[in-house]
């Protein structure tokens, strides 16, 4: 059965993924997720659970597979639009770090979402 709850706090988890690329959540970062996520009827859940990872600072490669497992026992949802705004805003909001870190970090966050990218894809097509 889907849990929207569930999903939302998979939302969550991955938004602090894709923050935790570089090994620090920035400013700039924090902007967007509260503004994107102040805008959004699950916000206040989908913030909760970021927060949550911020704070217990769990393994992101666990996090992510935990987040894709739980996707594709969801299955497809309109709402992976919403997400992938989201995360594609927080890659992009990367620009306080020196040139060859930002080169690694873009390069890890456009892979993270680019798979994530056709996780969804393919869940979306069962």
């Amino acid at each position: 059965m889907k849990s929207m709850h569930k999903l939302f706090e998979s939302f969550g988890e991955l938004i602090y993924v894709v923050a935790m690329a570089d090994g620090v959540i920035q400013k700039e970062e924090l902007t967007i997720i509260e503004k994107r996520l102040s805008d959004h009827r699950w916000g206040k859940d989908i913030k909760w659970s970021f927060d949550y990872e911020v704070e217990k600072k769990n393994d992101i490669e666990d996090l992510y597979k935990k987040v894709i497992a739980y996707c594709e026992d969801h299955g497809p949802d309109e709402e992976y639009d919403f997400l992938l705004e989201v995360l594609n805003e927080i890659a992009k909001a990367s620009d306080g770090i020196i040139k060859e870190e930002k080169e690694k970090i873009d390069g890890f966050v456009n892979n993270l979402t680019q798979k994530f990218r056709e996780d969804i894809e393919r869940i979306n097509q069962r």
